[in-house]
């Protein structure tokens, strides 16, 4: 006999039946995974500091330089976060199936689709089981992560552009000079950097909560496959992606 918990009034599925293991992410991505976490908690601490120092030291002679390792801080996760980029990259074509550019990117007609009827399953509006079953991420997770990835492109190009002010005579200042000029001035800059971080703290709890509601529901270990790189899915569901 089968046991089943609820979610919102919904049936999640039997903790027992028939399940096989699946190998879905190598080290190099559960590494940049957490490294990439990380970075963006440290980047959001740091640079709302950076902004707004509220708790910055008084002018004596013996305070810290705070600010100072503030900024240092903020740019050592800067660049942690730019290396999990140029990892995830190479993983678009050297990775598994589940891994490569074609599973983050919902372009074919069935994937399309089924964004819709992910939608519809995210927001409890079908019946339990209608919902597309995907061994890896499912279109509305290609389309969010696709995001994640240009919003951080946003925030290292914005955050590299206002660190080089400092140096004008240097190469990263001729690499990045024309962003500041080319989006509007200073200010538009930092208002595009500001907001960009304010995403991120907005997709964090979302992120935080659908991978756990989908162990909920679905009971396939979804989290875990993070920190061990597989995970059991049902021999009874057809997968889309496999």
């Amino acid at each position: 006999m089968t046991s089943g918990g609820s979610v919102a009034g919904r049936d999640a599925l039997p903790r027992q039946g028939q399940y096989r293991w699946i190998y879905l992410w190598s080290w190099p991505i559960r590494a940049m995974h957490w490294v990439a976490a990380i970075s963006i908690v440290v980047l959001a601490v740091t640079g709302f500091f950076i902004g707004r120092p509220y708790f910055m030291a008084g002018g004596e002679a013996g305070s810290p330089y705070v600010m100072g390792t503030m900024r240092f801080i903020h740019y050592v996760a800067a660049a942690f976060l730019v290396m999990t980029g140029i990892v995830r990259l190479y993983w678009l074509f050297a990775g598994n199936k589940f891994e490569r550019w074609k599973a983050l990117f919902p372009v074919t007609r069935k994937d399309i689709v089924n964004l819709f009827r992910q939608m519809k399953h995210y927001g409890m509006l079908d019946k339990p089981g209608d919902e597309p079953h995907y061994v890896g991420h499912n279109p509305l997770q290609q389309l969010s992560y696709t995001a994640v990835y240009v919003l951080a492109l946003i925030q290292v190009v914005t955050g590299f552009a206002l660190y080089v002010q400092a140096t004008p005579q240097s190469w990263g200042f001729q690499l990045m000079g024309w962003v500041i000029p080319g989006l509007g001035g200073l200010m538009t800059v930092r208002f595009i950097h500001h907001i960009a971080t304010w995403a991120f703290l907005i997709f964090i709890p979302m992120h935080v909560y659908f991978a756990t509601r989908a162990d909920v529901m679905e009971r396939e270990g979804s989290i875990s496959s993070i920190f061990s790189g597989g995970r059991f899915v049902s021999a009874d569901h057809r997968y889309e992606d496999e």
